[in-house]
């Protein structure tokens, strides 16, 4: 089987294990069905913008042109940093975008791809954001109806748990088994102010994502199209938005959205 064309992250579906499809041109590869094959990949050298479709040479914040990286809405600071959204203010870079995006309800979540971790994403997300992070365990914690206030409780619970992934512990899947996300939870509810309470989401499904893998690696080795046009291997496994090769390789597919890849299976 052969494919070309402009990848963009890849898309989960829930399922045991998740179910991974790999966007390239007008083809979408059904990345389960490769998990044990010999798979190649060459990279053309050329990238193109992910928002205006542009050819760049560099690609900036996993998939934007320059240009688009300081106007494009979808590049904002809120998308990192959701307390900084204004769009209730009627100010956005894109106001229609932003009332579309950002006026929407949000949940603030626990997860665990290694320890415990804090997060927001936008409701139609979940639980695609979860598994874009690797995480084994998630469970809701609040929902609010815009995302300046679920960045200002993300923000407050910073304090307590960290908001980044240790992606190496997560793809080598060193994730802690003892961790009880419905007794996290409350003490979340426990330490939140009393006006933040009222957003606590009643729902307490743990959700427990399985991950299409072989073989977790030992040790850590990260590569890119970048240094390597030419990447090929076995499969060993997909996680998050990693795909695990032999000699302990990972490749982060989201890392090269908009790079114009030649796939051979």
């Amino acid at each position: 089987m052969k494919a070309e064309g402009n990848i963009l992250k890849m898309k989960a579906e829930l399922a045991t294990p998740v179910k991974y499809t790999l966007p390239i041109g007008e083809n979408q590869i059904d990345m389960n069905a490769l998990v044990g094959q010999e798979i190649k990949m060459n990279f053309t050298g050329q990238i193109n913008c992910i928002s205006c479709g542009k050819r760049t040479k560099t690609s900036f914040n996993q998939g934007f042109c320059y240009n688009c990286l300081q106007t494009a809405p979808e590049a904002s600071e809120s998308v990192i940093r959701p307390e900084l959204s204004k769009t209730h203010f009627g100010i956005a870079r894109d106001l229609e975008w932003g009332q579309k995006h950002d006026l929407i309800d949000h949940f603030v979540y626990l997860a665990v791809s290694s320890e415990v971790k804090v997060g927001v994403t936008r409701f139609h997300q979940i639980p695609t954001r979860w598994i874009d992070q690797g995480a084994s365990f998630a469970i809701k914690l609040a929902k609010t109806p815009n995302r300046h206030i679920a960045g200002v409780i993300e923000v407050f619970l910073k304090n307590y748990f960290t908001d980044k992934t240790n992606w190496r512990a997560m793809l080598k899947d060193e994730v802690r088994q003892d961790i009880d996300l419905l007794q996290e939870k409350q003490k979340v509810i426990d330490l939140l102010p009393s006006e933040l309470q009222k957003y606590v989401d009643i729902e307490n499904e743990v959700t427990d994502i399985k991950y299409p893998v072989e073989q977790f690696p030992t040790k850590i080795k990260s590569i890119g199209f970048d240094k390597l046009p030419e990447i090929e291997g076995r499969l060993l496994g997909i996680k998050g938005q990693y795909l695990l090769l032999d000699d302990d390789r990972v490749l982060n597919i989201r890392k090269h959205n908009g790079y114009f890849l030649r796939v051979e299976i």
